[in-house]
């Protein structure tokens, strides 16, 4: 215990001390030389979420614990030692899941966030997920399931990707297309044409979670599926409008190479714009047709959750900042993009505890996601997580010194 307070009070220290030197700048002050590596912005997980039906969860928890149990016994080493990273607390999966973001996607960017995550589903023809399992399952067991309203299920019957966390459980969503979401936030970044670039995390659900009968299918993606994710993006958000691997690339031999020499785009030439990264759930190598024919990513809208030193790599995800937080910052010098959670899974906000939102921004990872970016949670603590300093973004801790001690040039 004393050596837990002792961690926990150098941690907060440090924090104090980086926000205090560091700027507060605000979005339109992006007029110099600093690169879009070089800051650090805050963003929510699961945006779009609008929570479990309470009813539902309380039906499906047991199922999870048992399903989730067994999982281990199905991966390999190296999947089931990522898997546990990701997931360290011990925690029941009814609190896993106790967030929701009621307000939309437009108060999140209107608050500072800058990082938006969208989870999206493949519905080629339209109706997959028109008609929930999960529901099917409460109603013929006797039990009342909240409304799914027609706003909720607004465009479920049309084609196209759609935005959810989970089939049959997880559903409910502030806007099911992922055109839709899209589209709000090309709205809000147009009436704020000088914003710092926002960071849309794209996550290609390609596995089914059967805890219903007739569950719903989860289609896995291809090279074909992705070039349509791509084309939807596109449909909505303007090239002119992305900063993609091609613009970091340049006339570097591979992307690796550019994100390793530092030729991100400054933030003054990328205001107004969004940069997209992807990823899957538990297996990077289901990204593979992403980049299928497409070695540096060439032509692509996105970047890839990547190891590093591979021909493709700018973007890693290390979400345990705890266990991370070192080979975060080397990684932050070296010039990926890195990707940590401020909480996992609640636990913080449940425990009120601090430690992992101040490993995460002291770790220099230029995205810290939470889902607790404003007060008030299921479990009544005091538990927010804000961007050191305020604002929008601040100057990167580890590989922007120069910016947090003297202020931008």
């Amino acid at each position: 215990m004393v050596r837990n307070s002792v961690v926990k009070s150098i941690f907060l220290i440090a924090a104090l001390v980086l926000s205090a030197c560091a700027t507060s700048p605000r979005d339109g002050a992006a007029a110099h030389s600093l690169k879009l590596n070089q800051i650090q912005v805050l963003g929510t997980h699961n945006s779009y979420s609008l929570g479990v039906d309470p009813t539902l969860m309380a039906r499906a928890a047991p199922m999870m614990t048992a399903l989730f149990a067994q999982l281990p016994q199905r991966m390999n080493s190296e999947q089931a030692a990522a898997f546990r990273e990701q997931h360290p607390n011990d925690i029941l999966w009814s609190d896993g899941l106790r967030y929701a973001y009621p307000e939309g996607l437009h108060a999140q960017l209107q608050s500072g966030v800058r990082n938006i995550e969208l989870d999206v589903n493949r519905d080629p023809d339209g109706g997959r997920f028109l008609n929930p399992a999960g529901y099917t399952y409460l109603t013929q067991n006797g039990a009342a399931p909240e409304s799914f309203s027609a706003h909720e299920k607004s465009g479920l019957d049309q084609p196209g990707f759609k935005v959810l966390h989970i089939a049959d459980l997880d559903f409910r969503s502030s806007c099911n297309l992922l055109k839709a979401c899209l589209e709000q936030l090309k709205a809000w970044s147009d009436a704020h044409s000088t914003h710092t670039p926002i960071v849309v995390l794209i996550e290609a659900k390609d596995q089914s979670l059967e805890l219903f009968p007739n569950a719903t299918k989860v289609l896995p993606f291809d090279s074909a599926a992705f070039d349509q994710l791509d084309a939807e993006i596109l449909s909505v958000i303007p090239r002119s409008r992305i900063v993609a691997p091609d613009d970091v690339r340049g006339a570097y031999a591979t992307l690796n190479a550019a994100v390793r020499a530092g030729n991100w785009p400054t933030l003054e030439s990328a205001q107004g714009k969004f940069v997209f990264l992807l990823i899957t759930a538990l297996d990077a190598g289901g990204l593979s047709g992403y980049r299928e024919g497409r070695p540096n990513l060439e032509g692509r809208v996105a970047f890839l959750q990547s190891t590093p030193g591979d021909d493709h790599a700018a973007f890693l995800l290390l979400d345990n900042a705890l266990v991370r937080q070192k080979e975060i910052a080397q990684y932050v010098r070296e010039g990926y993009l890195v990707r940590t959670r401020s909480d996992i899974e609640t636990f913080e906000a449940k425990m009120n505890d601090m430690t992992r939102a101040e490993a995460a921004f002291a770790s220099g990872a230029q995205i810290v996601t939470t889902d607790f970016y404003r007060p008030g949670n299921a479990y009544g603590t005091g538990y927010v997580v804000r961007l050191p300093g305020g604002g929008a973004w601040r100057c990167n801790p580890v590989n922007a010194q120069a910016c947090v001690q003297g202020g931008p040039q």
